[in-house]
């Protein structure tokens, strides 16, 4: 596409909705609004490389269209969420600096008697599990190198083991509230604790992990069959042994203490809140920026680099102003009016609303970033629950949604993005679209569909 041709599209989507928003009912203010935030995530998705000049500049015409005030824009910003963002990549960046997790990776490939699908398994099963306790760009990063280095030892394709490993990674990250920076906004704008979390969204995502992992397991038996024929000769190797073996010192585990205590803190932050009569959420949101001031002391040598280099600051100003517009399409009342369509169109049982909500958010996360899907979202959700509809289920299909559905697409999620990256710059492999989509959309649909169906029977 010719960049005229980018910007008459992004112009076309803005003039519609801007002469055409009265006829769906939205005011001639609220359409000016809705066009301007098409404006910008249309830019965004279009120009990725200059997200952060379409979401500055969509906040200032907001502002200057009056759809808010600074001091609601500011609100809306999610400073919350943002900060813990921040704590969070501190943790993460000070544990990968000590070598907690290759550590652990290496130690558990080291099971004896090692055979492909063991191996497979193991890689799915790390995937998720990191994904959930570390986040999926950190996660991504750690086992796709691990998966580099057994593809070189073993002689085998490594595409196959990284899409299974993306994949499984998506998925698992749906599972915690550290897992992604969606579940962390839905936690803070629904007030969900990471028992909650534990509750309801762990149990569908383990349901849905172990269909992925008969769905991969069927799909690259090929792969797994090769990969069993090239462990057998090298599984009592001396040197594959000493390879993957990598000792812990003591800076290792003072950094496991540290991101430990940080998740125990986490995960009892309702019980520490309830029993001291604190605002609900408020230990959840504070812990990593604690932990993560604890570990700028203990390693303030590597101070510097913790901040400037481990935390994603493009990322976090592009979160900050995303939730910022979004809070923005609540507070003008269009949230509103959506709200009151879908009721219009679908009635109001929960479970009918949800499939809407999990299809719609996942066919659109295989298109459009799902932090950019979800932030649209939360307003509409909110807005329901204003009409007494039982929101439980609504923020849980969001979740599900945008986490599942980024496994459709390679431009799906941030992992899909960074694993290619990673195959391409390592090795000059290029994955196409369409090798991608033939397992992802199978995979998508197939947990989607699973997931909407946990949701009917496992959350009320």
């Amino acid at each position: 596409m010719t960049e005229i041709k980018k910007i008459l599209l992004i112009i076309g989507a803005a003039l519609l909705l801007a002469l055409g928003g009265p006829k769906i009912g939205l005011s001639p203010h609220q359409a000016i609004v809705a066009a301007i935030f098409c404006v910008a995530i249309m830019g965004v998705l279009i120009y990725w490389e200059l997200r952060l000049s379409f979401v500055f500049l969509g906040a200032g015409l907001m502002l200057l269209a009056r759809a808010i005030d600074l001091e609601n824009l500011i609100k809306f910003a999610s400073l919350d969420v943002i900060l813990f963002l921040i704590g969070i990549m501190i943790l993460v960046g000070m544990l990968n600096d000590a070598g907690f997790f290759y550590w652990l990776v290496t130690r558990l490939i080291r099971i004896r008697k090692i055979t492909g699908e063991k191996l497979f398994i193991l890689i799915m099963l790390l995937s998720g599990i990191l994904s959930g306790l570390m986040g999926e760009v950190a996660s991504i990063i750690i086992i796709s190198k691990v998966i580099l280095d057994i593809s070189d030892l073993t002689d085998i394709n490594p595409v196959p083991l990284i899409m299974a490993s993306v994949l499984a990674t998506n998925i698992g990250s749906s599972g915690t509230l550290l897992g992604n920076p969606v579940g962390i906004l839905i936690a803070a704008r629904a007030d969900l604790s990471f028992e909650d979390f534990m509750r309801n969204a762990f149990p569908a995502t383990a349901i849905v992990f172990v269909v992925t992992l008969i769905i991969l397991s069927l799909w690259y038996r090929k792969t797994i069959k090769k990969l069993n024929e090239k462990l057998k000769p090298i599984s009592e190797n001396s040197f594959f042994i000493s390879l993957i073996t990598i000792p812990t010192d003591l800076r290792t585990k003072i950094s496991i203490g540290i991101f430990a205590t940080m998740l125990i803190t986490i995960f009892f932050h309702h019980r520490i809140e309830v029993f001291f009569g604190l605002e609900e959420n408020s230990i959840l949101m504070m812990t990593p920026i604690i932990f993560a001031g604890i570990a700028l002391l203990y390693r303030r040598d590597r101070m510097r680099h913790y901040v400037e280099r481990e935390v994603e600051w493009t990322s976090v100003l592009f979160f900050l102003f995303l939730f910022a517009m979004a809070g923005v399409i609540k507070y003008s009342g269009i949230s509103d009016v959506i709200a009151r369509s879908l009721i219009l169109r679908f009635g109001n049982p929960a479970n009918l609303l949800s499939g809407v909500l999990i299809f719609s958010s996942a066919l659109l996360s295989a298109v459009l970033d799902n932090t950019v899907v979800v932030a649209t979202y939360i307003p509409i959700v909110q807005s329901l629950g204003s009409l007494n509809i039982n929101m439980n289920p609504l923020w849980w299909a969001i979740l599900f949604g945008a986490c599942y559905g980024g496994n459709i697409t390679i431009i799906g999620s941030t992992a899909n993005i960074i694993a290619m990256d990673i195959l391409e710059k390592n090795r000059g492999v290029k994955i196409s679209f369409y090798q991608w989509l033939k397992v992802g959309l199978v995979v998508g649909l197939i947990t989607t569909t699973v997931a909407y169906i946990t949701i009917i029977f496992l959350i009320h």
